[in-house]
């Protein structure tokens, strides 16, 4: 198993990449080709409870898929998060992920491998990016979307992907490979509140690179890439919330603070291309933030 996510993992470097920051002399070091790190978590559960959406109603919601936090529930909070252990190979990520189960037919495609949830920057200046606050919580993308508006959404990511088929905003007939998908979360915080009455009000997408005076405080940009393990025929495919372009996902930050702020910094601020340890590979000299147990050096 461990081939095949090394090549989603490098595909997924390679797709990442933004404008290259070169100085006359730049030395090897000095290049800048990607502000990110990443969380790699197996699945804990399914459920049909929302924390976020339906607090405290267990069974109100459509069919999630969670992982990360192996206690998420529709009575969640921020306290009972950071009681919970986690599926994520940091012992400090104790957030709460989940998404609209994928059913083929009747039967929920599930996966045992890590799925990889990129922590970026979202704006130009990624040095300016700050941890999330404990306890912030929102969803990304909207259930009720058409595919012409999944398609158009600022977190969109090339819709749905099928070995070389991408820009799939409807499941394709057929896949020849795993079906996969990314989606990227709004990086701009109001930095007021946790939570807004529809879940995303207190969140915003960057605007020309840079936070909109309505949501002025940079957070890293989530990047969910989730990918299942059905493939051949796609035409009994479908999500628990409905639609292909109904896709979306919820995040309840739970993250150990001072981990968290040490990633960011080391990896987003720094300009590197780190793994969930805290290592770039292209650059070993720059060292990790994570020991060996992925713990806080």
């Amino acid at each position: 198993m461990r081939p095949r996510l090394a090549g989603f993992a490098a595909a997924a470097f390679a797709a990442a990449a933004t404008a290259l920051v070169v100085s006359p002399t730049a030395s090897a070091d000095d290049l800048v080709t990607h502000h990110e790190f990443q969380a790699n978590c197996t699945v804990s559960h399914t459920a049909q409870d929302d924390p976020i959406v339906y607090p405290g109603q267990p069974g109100a919601s459509h069919h999630h898929t969670f992982i990360g936090n192996t206690e998420t529930d529709a009575y969640s909070t921020p306290e009972s998060l950071q009681q919970g252990d986690t599926t994520c190979l940091v012992p400090a990520d104790r957030s709460a992920y989940w998404f609209p189960t994928l059913y083929d037919g009747d039967e929920p495609v599930l996966t045992d491998w890590h799925l990889v949830v990129y922590y970026k920057s979202g704006v130009e200046d990624y040095t300016t990016v700050q941890p999330f606050p404990q306890g912030l919580r929102f969803v990304a993308g909207d259930m009720m979307a058409s595919p012409q508006e999944f398609e158009d959404a600022p977190g969109s990511v090339e819709g749905f992907e099928c070995g070389e088929s991408f820009h799939n905003y409807t499941f394709p007939a057929w896949c020849t490979d795993w079906l996969n998908i990314r989606y990227q979360s709004p990086s701009c915080w109001d930095g007021v509140n946790l939570d807004s009455p529809d879940h995303k009000a207190h969140m915003a997408y960057p605007v020309s690179g840079s936070c909109p005076s309505s949501h002025p405080v940079p957070v890293p940009m989530i990047e969910f890439k989730i990918h299942w393990p059905v493939e051949g025929d796609m035409s009994q495919v479908r999500l628990a919330s409905g639609q292909a372009s109904s896709w979306h996902y919820d995040f309840f930050n739970a993250w150990e603070p001072e981990t968290l702020a040490a990633m960011v910094e080391h990896c987003i601020n720094g300009g590197l291309q780190c793994d969930s340890r805290g290592f770039d590979l292209y650059k070993p000299d720059r060292g990790a933030v994570l020991d060996e147990d992925y713990v806080l050096i």
